[in-house]
């Protein structure tokens, strides 16, 4: 066990707040009481009027393996979701568009690898910066069914969306650019600087207009249906685990979850949703 916290806060430039996912051991495995150090954080610096905007990177190897099913992901969520067929996907959903409603833009700076429930974190931020080595994947697509924060054709467009989905292959920085998952790629002993050189030219605009403009952007996803369309997803989730195959499969994944995670804590990061 360990005291230190499981998200870092630092204030590196004029009106940046950035935030350090602090579990390298764990690959940034994202466990409830590291999403509530999280959310805590991000409202934190969207109510800091000293804050303008917000970038949020992994310690370690890379951005963050996704959700760490060796912890209990039924206990002790952040906030409050109802109970029932692809509970955990309705619930994350809202945590992730959470992120669009606040008032203050967040960018998520990714390097190594962001996987599963770390692609999902990053697509949810407003911004997205890619070191030149990383990668983007969902390989859970090819076990369980939908992702549980199913942005990507808004994101990337119907055919890139849909090769993603049904592969579940990984995608690299710049092919994740070019069909617009990211903005952009950096060499990866630039990333800090290159991004931090974004964050303060964005901090020199008033919080008043930064809301409005993000605001706007997510007003038009919406009106071309994105929030619905992805709030609807959940429940096809919840069909997707009756399929035959999947029950097979899911029925003793987290136990071999678990048992790769405490073979893997000192070597390869071990499978995550």
């Amino acid at each position: 066990m360990t005291d230190q916290p499981l998200v870092l806060v630092d204030d590196p430039r004029p009106g940046v707040r950035r935030l350090t996912l602090n579990r390298p051991e764990k690959r940034n495995a994202m466990s409830n009481a590291l999403r509530a150090e999280l959310f805590a954080a991000l409202e934190a610096a969207d109510r800091d009027g000293t804050v303008h905007v917000t970038v949020l990177r992994g310690a370690g190897t890379c951005f963050s393996s996704g959700y760490d099913l060796s912890s209990d992901l039924g206990a002790d969520r952040p906030y409050h979701t109802p109970d029932g067929p692809a509970a955990w996907a309705h619930h994350v959903t809202k945590g992730w568009l959470w992120i669009w409603d606040l008032a203050k833009p967040v960018i998520a700076q990714v390097h190594g690898y962001a996987m599963a429930g770390g692609s999902e974190l990053a697509a949810a931020c407003d911004l997205v910066y890619l070191a030149d080595d990383a990668t983007i994947s969902h390989p859970v697509l090819r076990l369980a069914g939908t992702p549980d924060f199913a942005v990507h054709p808004w994101l990337v467009g119907l055919r890139n969306a849909m090769e993603m989905v049904l592969t579940g292959d990984p995608v690299d920085a710049a092919e994740a650019v070019s069909m617009g998952y990211a903005n952009r790629c950096f060499p990866a002993d630039e990333l800090d600087d290159r991004v931090l050189d974004i964050a303060e030219r964005i901090a020199g605009v008033p919080t008043g207009l930064l809301q409005i403009n993000k605001r706007w952007v997510h007003r038009a996803m919406e009106a071309m249906g994105a929030r619905t369309a992805i709030r609807s997803v959940p429940d096809m989730q919840g069909l997707a685990q009756q399929v035959p195959e999947v029950r097979e499969l899911l029925g003793n994944l987290t136990e071999r979850v678990r048992q790769a995670a405490s073979e893997t804590a000192e070597g390869d990061p071990a499978p995550t949703d």
